[in-house]
């Protein structure tokens, strides 16, 4: 994953639970790397074995970490210089989901050596869909929930999130109910 990912980490655990705990969480999880370049590739495994030390060092369950992270990846983007990339998508949290995909295509110009998820939005009524999120990569369901609540928070339309086809209990992909209120 990019060093965008792990800065994005970083950040969170700085902005919310301190210096301090970074510092315990880089040693638990034998990250010696002192700046993550934000478009420099580094192995998936580092990410995962800070996620993994995070969950240990601060005692928050893994789903509530990496939900957590999402939303805050997704706040923290919207209002930083990958902005432009969600505001793209549009204006609701529809339309965003709708042109979720478009969002990747427009990363991988960025970052060349993206391994991008693939996202596909599949409207199934009013105020609601499905998500289909496909990817190789393995726990990281709870992180795309996180996101997706997150962006939703910045396009001012809380949603609700529900999984309904796990890769973990066999499916060949996730597969995401999402639902939102109407617009005040």
């Amino acid at each position: 994953m990019y060093g965008l990912v792990n800065r994005a980490i970083r950040d969170l655990i700085t902005t919310r639970f301190g210096d301090d705990a970074w510092h315990h969480i880089k040693q638990r999880a034998g990250i010696e790397v002192e700046i993550f370049i934000l478009n420099e590739s580094y192995p998936d495994e580092m990410t995962y074995d800070l996620v993994s030390a995070s969950v240990e060092e601060l005692g928050i369950p893994r789903t509530e970490m990496l939900r957590m992270f999402g939303e805050f990846w997704a706040l923290d983007t919207a209002s930083g210089p990958y902005g432009a990339l969600i505001t793209a998508c549009g204006t609701t949290l529809e339309s965003f989901l709708i042109h979720l995909p478009n969002l990747h295509t427009r990363a991988s110009m960025m970052f060349p050596n993206l391994d991008a998820p693939r996202f596909e939005f599949e409207p199934t009524g009013k105020n609601q869909g499905k998500l289909h999120y496909i990817t190789p990569r393995h726990g990281l369901t709870d992180f795309i929930i996180g996101i997706v609540t997150g962006v939703a928070k910045f396009y001012g339309s809380p949603c609700e999130v529900q999984p309904l086809e796990l890769k973990s209990d066999g499916a060949d992909h996730d597969v995401l109910e999402i639902s939102w209120p109407d617009a005040a």
